[in-house]
């Protein structure tokens, strides 16, 4: 961006309204190339002569604003003319609206602003620089109201008024250029139906629960008002249901013109599967007037699965839509409520199911730079980023924390890009090197407040946080922090050996406190702090857990000799609770891996297939469409769990899908030959599954996984592309290394 650049702002108070930014350019001699480099304090259109600039929404997307903000470039040559207007509308975003759970306005920016810079070289080799400045006008827009979670506002009749010159405004930040994936409108959604609900009230069914907003075209009179509200679930009555939503008001209003009009936010998006017409100016409603147009990250599909069973592939077909509603310029807890944050502990547990199905490399390194960006000079790291709440709510906890290992890693391993791990080293060690002083044991984190196995549903049908003993959560997650970080470093040529002396007095210091006789304890000492909403319930506690096995197993925490005894115990815990799992987001990422790869994969398949509460299928059985937040969001009796923490778009338990891809098809990248260059295909198939078909497109090539039933014998198909080895094991135990082509086992 120029230097000679200034930010500009309007000059009148603080509004919910969006401002327009103009200026008129007269060009007297041919362009050979015209270029505008555009950024905003809040969400920027930008227009040429009329015409939208560019296919990307909600730009300049969401950055740490207080370090960075990114600006984007456009070509803009075949939009010139002699007098070329040009325009950036700005509204509030995330950077200046009501943004956090806590509904804090102007978290980054008092009141919205915008720089560019015009680039115009002609043929004659001349070049002309127009910035932004005191010299451009701002209007009023016919967006009158714009945030995040309350909906947007646009009127077609209200006047555009020129409000003087801007005004030169001080933002205290770094432009950077684009630097993850463009945000961009993708599927367009008819309604599947036309509701009536017991209220009375029109409903439109657009059958999917998703990221995005409602494009509309209509033809009423001048003035004629529609109103739109967003819901992603009915009651058990039909009717239409926000009260999940918290505050999030999800409203968009619009005013005719008395023309044709085409209407969808251009400032805001909601999360919905439903739409009430609130208020509609035509006696008939014609379906083919709406379309629910999906907003979210322009990542690239590399991974596919169908197989024999319904209810599998619909849970599927929710993981994936889950995703897409959720990476949305930043991996975001949910897409509706008043919250919609980077929270670091859905990203991490979700983040290698994340990379199966879609090419995330550019996506995550975005956002971990402003992971590092916000990391605190101590090393520790807030459960959100961007941070969107001014005092210390979002806390410092263990498994959110961590992330900034964990999702490096697993990178690396999908991708292979050692420069990626080489940046986010520093932050893994200096996370390390947090957790090492964090506790109130030099090799233990003993105390604070952490989130524990959060929505685990063994302590109690009204607990945020589950059983399992937060201090042994943070202790057995610093363990598997410093592993990785070990792992990192050997990578990348540097000499861990001290990191690696740390791992075996952490792992000792584990067991002395927090095992005896190769199991967890049943007791342990209560040390933490309680959450500020904490129920009494919260108080629960206990070392003998189904999270607490998975973790010891998972992260290597036990002797060999013991992994039969506790995988055993694991097993039994289930059995007590009726055969059915009691996790919660830290424990159900690793649950089923722990099972299979401790001679348990039949019952890691019952779990799988399991259809009452809590279970995967569950969701499915209640009409899901996309992952829930918690096991039994809908009760069996219709009713909803909670509506402050019931989120019906929420990825986290999505993660099951890194099991079915890496034990069911059997497809796993070597660690020492990542980014799939050596594969282990090891599939372990379930007549209950019928068949699989799967694929992953790597960076090299495609890897094609088949197996499928002919009466009692299974055969397999294995496609493997040039480069790539492949070592197989089949269930039989025959195996074999392959190399490019098509095989048939």
């Amino acid at each position: 961006m120029n230097t000679k650049a200034k930010w500009i702002s309007a000059p009148v108070a603080d509004s919910k309204a969006a401002f327009t930014f103009s200026k008129n350019i007269a060009v007297t001699k041919q362009i050979k190339k015209a270029t505008i480099k555009v950024s905003a304090m809040g969400i920027y259109v930008l227009n040429v002569n009329g015409a939208r600039i560019g296919n990307g929404v909600l730009t300049p997307g969401w950055t740490s604003y207080k370090h960075r903000i990114q600006y984007q470039v456009y070509d803009v040559t075949q939009s010139m003319q002699e007098e070329n207007h040009i325009q950036i509308s700005v509204g509030q975003g995330w950077a200046v609206g009501c943004i956090g759970y806590k509904n804090q306005n102007h978290f980054s920016a008092d009141k919205t602003s915008a720089i560019a810079e015009i680039s115009l070289i002609y043929c004659d080799g001349t070049k002309e620089v127009v910035v932004t400045d005191e010299s451009w006008q701002v209007f009023t827009s016919k967006v009158t109201f714009s945030e995040i979670y309350h909906g947007e506002t646009q009127d077609l009749t209200y006047p555009i008024i020129c409000l003087g010159a801007a005004e030169e405004t001080f933002v205290k930040t770094k432009l950077v250029a684009q630097r993850g994936e463009w945000i961009t409108e993708h599927e367009r959604l008819a309604p599947i139906e036309i509701i009536k609900t017991p209220k009375g009230e029109t409903v439109l069914d657009f059958g999917q629960n998703m990221t995005g907003y409602v494009e509309l075209k209509i033809k009423a009179d001048r003035g004629s008002r529609v109103v739109l509200h967003h819901a992603e679930v009915l009651d058990s009555l039909g009717n239409f249901y926000t009260e999940n939503f918290r505050t999030a008001r999800n409203e968009n209003t619009y005013i005719c013109s008395g023309g044709h009009d085409v209407f969808k936010p251009l400032y805001s998006f909601q999360g919905f599967r439903y739409v009430r017409l609130t208020e509609y100016p035509l006696k008939q409603v014609n379906p083919d007037d709406f379309r629910a147009v999906a907003v979210y990250s322009d990542i690239k599909r590399t991974g596919h699965f169908v197989c024999g069973n319904d209810k599998i592939n619909q849970l599927y077909h929710n993981v994936i839509w889950g995703q897409k509603s959720n990476y949305l310029d930043i991996p975001t807890d949910c897409p509706q409520r008043d919250e919609r944050l980077g929270w670091l502990g859905d990203a991490q547990a979700f983040c290698r199911t994340g990379a199966i199905n879609y090419d995330v490399e550019a996506f995550f390194d975005k956002w971990l730079e402003d992971v590092a960006l916000e990391q605190l000079a101590n090393g520790a790291v807030k459960g959100v980023v961007p941070c969107a709440v001014k005092d210390d709510d979002s806390r410092i906890s263990a498994a959110w924390g961590d992330a900034v290992c964990i999702i490096p890693w697993e990178l690396y391993c999908a991708y292979g890009n050692k420069r990626l791990l080489k940046k986010n080293f520093p932050v893994m060690k200096k996370w390390v090197d947090y957790v090492h002083g964090a506790g109130a044991e030099e090799y233990l984190w003993l105390g604070g407040v952490h989130y524990g196995d959060w929505l685990a549903m063994d302590a109690g049908e009204d607990s945020f946080v589950g059983a399992t003993s937060n201090d042994l959560i943070a202790s057995a997650f610093f363990a598997h922090s410093v592993k990785l970080l070990i792992k990192a470093g050997e990578v990348l040529g540097i000499n861990m050996e001290e990191y690696k002396i740390l791992h075996e007095n952490v792992r000792k210091a584990f067991r002395d406190y927090f095992m005896e006789n190769g199991l967890p304890k049943a007791e342990l000492p209560y040390t933490e702090e309680l959450l500020t909403n904490a129920s009494a319930v919260d108080t629960v506690r206990k070392g003998m857990t189904q999270t607490a096995i998975v973790l010891i197993l998972y992260f290597e925490l036990c002797d060999t000799s013991e992994r039969g005894k506790l995988a055993k115990k694991l097993v039994e815990l289930m059995a007590q609770n009726d055969n059915l799992m009691s996790t919660g987001f830290v424990g159900t990422p690793y649950l089923l891996h722990v099972l299979s790869d401790n001679g348990y994969a039949d019952v890691a398949y019952r779990l799988l297939f399991e259809e009452r509460n809590p279970s995967w299928l569950y969701s499915v059985n209640h009409g899901a469409t996309t992952m829930w937040e918690h096991w039994n969001g809908i009760k069996e009796d219709g009713t909803f769990w909670s509506t402050d923490m019931n989120s019906f778009n929420h990825y986290a338990y999505g993660a099951v899908f890194d099991w079915i891809f890496g034990v069911a098809c059997g497809v796993k990248p070597m660690e020492t030959n990542p980014a799939y260059k050596e594969v282990t295909i090891s599939p372990i198939p379930h007549k209950a599954l019928g068949f699989v078909d799967s694929s992953i497109k790597t960076r090299h090539g495609t890897i094609k996984v088949k197996w499928y039933y002919i009466g009692e014998q299974v055969r397999y198909e294995f496609e493997i592309p040039l480069g790539v080895t492949a070592h197989i094991t089949l269930p039989s135990g025959y195996k074999t290394m392959i190399s490019a082509g098509v095989y048939h086992f």
